[in-house]
């Protein structure tokens, strides 16, 4: 890697070096200011690549105060800066830089580096440092595989400042003689310059104590602004619960004496975890009944878990560099997954899962963006923070762990973390270890990491009367991607039963199998195989892929007839719903070429209406079987497609069941409601999932009775999960009430930015053309923050990924306004500027007159980016 990287160039894998110069200490002082900081840096520097190589340190927005060689100041003939970093080329084999800087946090609107949250009154500072936040801090070599311990001392004004927190363990805190607060923090852990963190201003604070499994005492501490310190309670509760996980499922203990997570509005991710100080995004840390859906108590659970357990996947065991992001990103989410389904329903939680996956990977896979899990290139690292990395990276661990079963899956990260603490590891290290931890060659996975997009899986079988053999076939075959046009065989893992008359299994034996099982798992390596089973009854129907075994699309041939049989007795609930989700995609494509009568539709409205007559399937499962898949996943489909087209097939699909079960589903939703008590357990987040689907139905069955109901469960609701999704059916069918109800809802949350969030985004998605200047018209609102990203997300987002209908008008209307956000938000925020426009990936895809209006539109936007960010999104949008 050459000393200074060239910025117009991408950085290849394939062109990675060690550092030249390694780390050992970083001894940081900030003098802290809203509008003036200062960082006094110290760097402990050795050399570790040949004699003679100059140093490069990243740095980007900073002024240079001063700088000093082993305590001598330098000439400024001795070192060279540019708008990268700093360059000195003679240099001893080892060394103590010291660096003085200035940087203004109030002015740093991208939100990465030293920042200002809130207003210069009010707000408080924090860093982003994730992925090369750093070196807007502090000149330093700013890459993940350089790791050191970290000293770092914060001074401020009491009064502006009284908290002030950094990574590791406090070592110290006084007064000055000038009056100024001053705290220390030492980490003992080497770190990479990422996972740096630095918080100060006033916060309250929501304190536990932890006690490891190791004995060590831990203090829990959860910081938030006055007015939200109230609602941490269950983030705290989930913290507890995630570190007790950790302990009993991977043997991994915390190992510092505190743990601090900080609440701001104001952040560009959802949570970072930072070595014993974690920043999150309050839209996933704060929770309360009468504010926060049950999606919301899921998803802060989820992300605290997600956090806390990239202590030891991410902190303790790091990345090489930044090719290699899955490697904690994505085993990551599996264990987030793998705890989240501890903590609730196994078969909900795959469904959410696959769900994701399907609408957010699966249409990246199949777009221009596309890029394997492992990228072999990146021309701003930003832009691969995608579904791609997070979660199909997960599902590739989960068919790991799945290959070695729970006790080689432990075994196997027992002897990772014993390899690699310390270190920054690879991809490779990673399926090393745990292939000799288990005597097996796990290699052959690695295609998996280099290889983007979505396998298609063709699936047949054939049962021989005769001599009583079913045979599977198998086929795959993976469509070309940017850049890849030939694609290599990978191996899937397809976790399988045979099913007889009643849908129970048949006992299955290979050919050379000893012993009967349920079930099994057959993995294909090749471009298709053939596997038999042998001494077998004749099967009513495969049941393939359980639990989603291999992220891969499956084509097996089954008509309505089967997958209604499936749907009625697959005993695998993952399958099930998969079932009635292809069974709802056969009628979508016979309602989509116009045959309004096939016999697929029926097929698919009477199977899954019938489940409204079982008790024994659980409620919140009902509600996903009696749902079809998003028109979004359904969109995938067609090609070229028309946005308003398949809204209307697909709305057609739901009003068809809804005649069908109109007066079941009222009467449904009437006794869900009587036995509602706001209460969070799993059973009663069930019943609200059912109730809220029944509600849905029922609005398109009967609308003005339903609407009067959702009316007043829009304002009389005892939680916000019923009162959400009453008023977002009141506004996306234009019901009579929805104003009123829109105009009390903005009213009751106007001081709660994360609640308003949800009043903008459902507003965003109302399926119809004018929501084009609904839009545009709370664009212009006074409560809408182009500088806030939630706020961008909220509204902007949602109406460019989400609503088929307006933004996709066929007039460029949703285009143009999308265009003219992104001009302005691009001299704002890059980050949020890059991931509002991937929204626009799918326009090649379009029917003939939408596609040129938002190529046109793509084309303007390239040719007016500033931001490496955005202008790598619409370069490879364009290609």
């Amino acid at each position: 890697m050459p000393a200074k990287p060239d910025r117009e160039l991408p950085v290849l894998l394939r062109e990675y070096r060690p550092p030249a110069w390694r780390v050992d200490h970083v001894d940081l002082e900030f003098d802290l200011g809203i509008h003036r900081t200062r960082v006094d840096a110290r760097l402990t520097l050795r050399r570790a690549g040949p004699a003679g190589e100059p140093l490069f340190l990243d740095g980007e927005g900073l002024r240079l105060v001063s700088i000093a060689l082993d305590g001598r100041p330098l000439d400024v003939t001795e070192y060279r800066l540019d708008e990268h970093g700093l360059t000195i080329a003679q240099m001893p084999d080892g060394a103590v830089l010291h660096t003085c800087v200035e940087l203004d946090p109030s002015t740093n609107s991208a939100l990465q580096g030293l920042y200002l949250s809130g207003t210069p009154e009010h707000g408080f500072l924090l860093t982003q440092c994730e992925a090369e936040g750093f070196r807007r801090i502090t000149f330093f070599p700013d890459r993940p595989d350089v790791l050191a311990r970290y000293t770092t001392t914060l001074r401020a004004d009491p009064a502006r400042f009284p908290i002030l927190l950094a990574n590791g363990n406090p070592a110290g805190t006084g007064l000055l003689d000038d009056g100024r607060l001053w705290a220390r923090w030492d980490d003992p852990h080497p770190k990479p310059c990422y996972l740096f963190a630095l918080v100060a201003g006033r916060l309250e604070v929501l304190e536990r104590a932890f006690v490891t499994a190791e004995g060590r005492a831990v203090t829990l501490r959860i910081y938030a602004e006055a007015d939200a310190i109230d609602r941490c309670g269950y983030a705290m509760d989930a913290l507890e619960r995630a570190m007790r996980w950790d302990e009993e499922h991977y043997g991994r203990c915390y190992d510092l004496d505190v743990f601090h997570i900080v609440a701001t509005h104001d952040f560009n991710m959802g949570a970072m975890e930072n070595k014993g100080l974690n920043i999150f995004n309050a839209k996933y840390l704060l929770a309360d009944p009468a504010r926060s859906t049950d999606d919301d108590y899921r998803h802060v659970e989820a992300i605290v878990a997600h956090e806390y357990f990239h202590n030891w996947t991410g902190n303790r065991v790091t990345c090489r560099d930044w090719f290699q992001l899955s490697l904690k990103e994505g085993l990551t989410v599996f264990r987030e997954q793998q705890f989240s389904a501890d903590m609730g329903s196994h078969v909900l939680k795959r469904i959410e899962d696959v769900q994701l996956l399907r609408r957010a990977q699966f249409p990246e896979d199949a777009g221009p963006l596309a890029h394997p899990v492992r990228p072999d290139r990146y021309s701003a690292i930003d832009n691969f923070y995608t579904a791609t990395v997070y979660d199909k990276g997960a599902e590739l661990v989960r068919m790991l762990a799945g290959r070695l079963g729970p006790a080689g899956w432990r075994r196997g990260m027992d002897e990772y973390f014993a390899r690699h603490d310390g270190e920054a590891a690879t991809v490779e290290d990673f399926l090393a270890a745990l292939g000799e931890a288990n005597e097996v060659d796990l290699r052959g996975y690695l295609v998996w990491y280099a290889q983007a997009g979505t396998p298609q899986l063709l699936a047949s079988g054939r049962y021989d009367a005769a001599h009583r053999t079913y045979t599977l076939e198998l086929r795959q075959h993976t469509a070309p991607t940017p850049g890849q046009d030939v694609k290599q065989p990978l191996p899937v893992p397809v976790r399988l039963a045979l099913l007889d008359a009643g849908g129970q299994p048949l006992p299955l034996r290979g050919a050379s199998a000893q012993a009967a099982v349920s079930e099994c798992v057959v993995e294909l390596r090749d471009a298709q195989a053939a596997f038999t089973f042998v001494d077998i009854d004749r099967p009513r129907a495969a049941s393939l892929l359980r639990g989603f075994s291999a992220p891969v699309r499956v084509e097996a041939g089954f008509g309505a007839d089967d997958l209604a049989f499936l749907v009625r007795h697959e005993s695998d609930g993952f399958n099930r719903w998969e079932a009635a989700q292809q069974l709802a995609r056969l009628a979508f494509d016979r309602v989509l070429a116009g045959d309004l009568r096939a016999a697929e539709i029926g097929v698919w409205v009477s199977t899954v209406s019938a489940l409204l007559d079982d008790n024994r399937v659980e409620p919140a499962l009902l509600a996903e079987l009696l749902t079809p898949p998003d028109a979004l996943e359904l969109a995938e489909r067609c090609e070229p497609f028309d946005p308003a087209a398949v809204y209307r097939a697909r709305e057609f699909l739901e009003k068809s069941l809804a005649q069908v079960t109109g007066a079941r589903v009222a009467a449904r939703h009437g006794q869900l409601v009587e036995a509602e008590q706001g209460a969070l357990d799993g059973a009663s987040q069930s019943r609200r999932r059912l109730a809220g689907r029944c509600l849905g139905l029922w609005m398109r069955a009967d609308p003005t009775a339903a609407a009067e109901v959702a009316a007043r469960r829009a304002a009389q609701a005892p939680n916000m999960t019923e009162r959400l999704a009453a008023l977002t059916l009141l506004a996306h069918h234009g019901a009579p009430q929805a104003e009123a109800a829109l105009g009390d809802f903005a009213a009751r949350y106007a001081d709660d930015p994360i609640t308003l969030d949800k009043w903008f985004a459902l507003q965003a998605q109302i399926p119809a053309e004018a929501a084009v200047e609904r839009v545009a018209a709370l664009r212009a609102d006074s409560r809408f923050n182009l500088r806030n990203p939630n706020r961008v997300y909220a509204l902007l987002r949602a109406f460019a990924a989400r609503n088929l209908v307006a933004f996709h008008r066929p007039d460029g209307a949703g285009y143009a306004l999308i265009e003219d956000c992104l001009v302005e938000l691009d001299a704002i925020n890059p980050t949020t500027a890059s991931r509002l426009a991937a929204t626009l990936k799918d326009w090649k895809r379009l029917e003939p007159t939408r596609r040129v209006l938002l190529q046109a539109s793509v084309e303007r936007l390239a040719a007016a980016a500033t931001s490496p960010d955005l202008a790598d999104i619409l370069r490879r949008t364009l290609a």
